[in-house]
């Protein structure tokens, strides 16, 4: 019925590109479309994301004065999700062990103060934390603020203002073009801003496995095979062999998500 319909227009709060894939009859024409498996979303979302003027300018004016200033720019994006509640305190713990185990952050030496190594400071990080809890930032300024790093490295922490008289949707695009300025990219799993930021960035993120039951993940985090996001709920129809079946097996660009037991991703 729908081979004679020129135009589908389909509503969801998912990406499933990579579903369309699992089409045989889409194969062909989205492996032409894409050659590169892995920068489908990106290709995409820079085609169609287009702020306004004013958010540009939100977006620019943040970002010339508080970020272009630094040799490294790292974005943290956290989100804590309700059906699967664990503590400010054992999230935190989660992402100062991934961002000190994979090198993205200094550890800091409690003994001396920061204001001691300040003046002679080898580098500076801009770390960008993005979340609607505003503890986490908290956490990592206080810890950079009252300690010096062990490499010499100065460490500021930056958190976008919040949306103000702003329209929601203003404050977290911004904070999505804003992400994509960094250079390393640290992102909760599950997320779909963080899955936009280093997706209009370009970058494989470290993504930060859920917690379960309160207990830190381990490995806290892991490097993501692709920069694409995951196609959280996909189908467990295999066409070609027409039964159910692990489509993560099916084709070769195409596994499990990191962050999500079911999910599906792209990658090349």
């Amino acid at each position: 019925m729908l081979g004679k319909v020129n135009w589908l227009l389909l509503c969801s709060d998912l990406y499933f590109a990579s579903g369309l894939f699992l089409v045989p009859q889409f194969e062909d024409e989205l492996r032409w479309m894409f050659p590169a498996t892995d920068t489908v979303f990106h290709h995409i979302e820079r085609y169609l994301f287009h702020p306004s003027n004013k958010v540009w300018k939100m977006i620019q004016g943040y970002y010339t004065s508080y970020m272009a200033k630094f040799d490294e720019k790292i974005g943290l994006q956290i989100t804590t999700l309700a059906w699967n509640p664990v503590s400010t305190e054992a999230y935190f713990n989660q992402i100062a062990a991934c961002t000190s185990q994979e090198k993205i952050l200094p550890e800091v030496d409690p003994k001396v103060a920061s204001s001691e190594h300040e003046a002679a400071a080898t580098s500076s990080k801009a770390v960008l934390v993005i979340s609607a809890q505003p503890e986490y930032a908290e956490r990592l300024k206080s810890m950079y603020y009252e300690h010096a790093t062990v490499t010499g490295e100065l460490v500021s922490v930056l958190q976008p203002p919040g949306a103000g008289n702003q329209p929601q949707n203003h404050k977290v695009l911004v904070e999505m073009f804003l992400q994509s300025y960094c250079d390393v990219s640290v992102v909760s799993g599950w997320s779909t801003v963080g899955y936009v930021g280093h997706g209009l960035a370009g970058l494989s993120p470290w993504l930060l496995l859920p917690p379960r039951n309160q207990t830190v993940a381990h490995p806290p985090c892991v490097r993501a095979m692709s920069m694409e996001p995951c196609f959280h709920a996909p189908p467990s129809y295999d066409c070609r062999a027409k039964t159910n079946g692990d489509l993560g097996a099916v084709l070769r660009y195409l596994k499990r998500c990191e962050d999500v037991d079911d999910g599906l991703k792209l990658f090349d």
